[in-house]
């Protein structure tokens, strides 16, 4: 009886983790659960809530004196790191796809290597658990909501670390699982960490709502209502700016196939070249590395062929292909081919993936233990120029840079030059036919909510479609399968609330009012 009191909190907290990484995309579907992120944090909260009022019975079933029980500020921080290993792990599990499978790595160590890496980015959300507590601790009195707010502001603080320290790792965070949803239509104003705050609040509400008072319940019928009603008083902040056709292309390489030169290389060249010389939209866009060479490493002419083919008529393209030399050292990079140009538009990778295009300082002896083309490639320039075409100003991102809203809002600086689509060439070959091909794909669709434009996504292994500017996917090419997908994309104007301030004070402004509400709850503290 007292061993299952002592372990029951910490099921509860590893079961609410697995729930959230559950509502980013369900594993039979697809899909955002958004209702299932919000009793995830319930169930947290209601562990955190118990703990609070020392109703957790295994740490007094343990230790008879007070003075040896452990502090309830030690219980909140085990139950918010259980909580955030089980979520994160069960988030990002297909890493060990790429370490073993791709990489040869035993399967042993990468085990170790995706619990390891979620241990410790679960380290952000012990500590946001273990601070709410020890402020909490002198107040047992406060009301429900005064703790709904401070929690908040805790757990956004967990998520912007999380998603802007030792390079940023944001992939899963809260707020993605609200592309669809009573919260969706914060996202154009507050963006994915600020509509992760609303539910945060939410999710602490839930679990005190038959006991908190009239005005917190008032407070949640509100939120949960004003992205609706918002949306029915003022249906967009953007405009519409003519339409585009496009032909998306996904070769469907296998992974292991991919760089060999045997079978994928030629391969892909061949396949990718027919469909170039064949399109008939004024737009063609190519995946990542779609051409898998350099161009000085590619047959002879095969280049010069490929930009004589849109030197002149009314077609252009937008390919995946690396670029560079051992001199000046390589990119990951988009080239755009039009007429009339003096050279190729040249888009260069910004934020670079750890460990697969940069190394970090202090891991080469990891990655030495792994069979995998890594690079270690240059950073491009941070607010890049969009690509111009035909009245419209498309900005590629490559692969996992949808995932950093705060960067691509640096494009918005200035309305009159702001893109009026968003384009993401992407690989996530390396995990395999798993979630993480759909997590990508809610991370996109978040994207187009908070910019309010649309995003073309063109990958290699799927699901290659178009993502209108409200977030829907309007067209889409199943995953695995190679082809074509053609469609018309409409241009957006005029910037949303989100892409006005991020663009100018990034982030900034969520982690000030996150610190003020701790420093004012840290002040009620002291009085009390």
């Amino acid at each position: 009886m007292r061993r299952s009191r002592r372990i029951a909190p910490t099921l509860v907290a590893l079961v609410a983790g697995g729930l959230q990484a559950v509502s980013m995309a369900a594993p039979w579907n697809g899909q955002p659960l958004w209702w299932l992120q919000l009793l995830s944090l319930a169930l947290l909260g209601w562990q955190l809530k118990r703990c609070a009022d020392r109703e957790l019975s295994w740490s007094s079933s343990t230790w008879t004196g007070n003075a040896d029980r452990p502090s309830t500020v030690a219980q909140a921080g085990w139950l918010g790191w259980v909580f955030g290993c089980s979520w994160l792990t069960g988030t990002f599990w297909w890493l060990y796809i790429s370490m073993h499978t791709y990489g040869g790595l035993a399967a042993p160590l990468a085990a170790a290597a995706v619990l390891g890496l979620g241990a410790a980015l679960a380290l952000f959300y012990a500590l946001a658990c273990a601070i709410f507590m020890a402020i909490l601790r002198p107040l047992p009195h406060v009301n429900s909501g005064f703790r709904a707010i401070l929690f908040a502001a805790l757990w956004t603080a967990a998520e912007l670390a999380r998603g802007s320290w030792f390079t940023g790792f944001p992939w899963g965070a809260g707020g993605y699982a609200h592309t669809d949803g009573l919260l969706a239509g914060y996202a154009p104003w507050l963006g994915v960490y600020g509509l992760g705050a609303v539910a945060a609040w939410v999710g602490m509400t839930l679990p005190r709502l038959l006991h908190c008072g009239v005005g917190s319940r008032v407070a949640l019928v509100f939120l949960l209502a004003l992205p609706s009603v918002a949306q029915v008083g003022n249906p967009a902040s953007t405009r519409a700016a003519g339409t585009l056709a496009v032909t998306l292309l996904q070769g469907n390489i296998p992974q292991d196939e991919k760089f060999q030169p045997g079978t994928g290389v030629p391969q892909a060249l061949k396949w990718y070249a027919e469909q170039l010389r064949d399109a008939k939209t004024p737009l063609v866009v190519g995946p990542e590395t779609a051409v898998p060479l350099l161009p000085q490493q590619l047959p002879e002419g095969y280049w010069a062929a490929l930009q004589q083919r849109f030197a002149s008529g009314k077609q252009a393209a937008l390919l995946g292909v690396p670029l560079g030399d051992i001199t000046v050292g390589y990119t990951n990079s988009v080239v755009g081919l039009k007429p009339g140009q003096a050279e190729p538009y040249r888009y260069d990778k910004h934020h670079l993936v750890p460990f697969g295009e940069f190394i970090p300082p202090l891991f080469k002896w990891f990655t030495a233990m792994m069979n995998i083309p890594l690079g270690d490639f240059n950073r491009g320039e941070l607010g890049a120029p969009s690509f111009e075409w035909q009245g419209q100003r498309l900005a590629p991102n490559i692969c996992y840079e949808d995932l950093f809203g705060e960067e691509l809002a640096t494009r918005f600086a200035d309305p009159a030059t702001a893109p009026t689509i968003l384009v993401n060439l992407s690989n996530i070959g390396w995990f395999g036919n798993t979630v993480a091909i759909d997590q990508h794909l809610q991370i996109s669709r978040m994207r187009a909510l908070e910019f309010e434009r649309p995003m073309l996504r063109a990958t290699n292994t799927g699901p290659t479609v178009f993502i209108d500017h409200r977030g829907q996917v309007t067209r889409e090419l199943p995953r695995l399968t190679r082809g074509a997908l053609l469609g018309e994309v409409e241009g957006r104007d005029g910037l949303t609330p989100y892409a006005r301030w991020v663009s100018r004070f990034g982030l900034w402004p969520l982690w000030a009012l996150a610190g003020v509400l701790v420093g004012l709850a840290l002040l009620v503290r002291r009085r009390n």
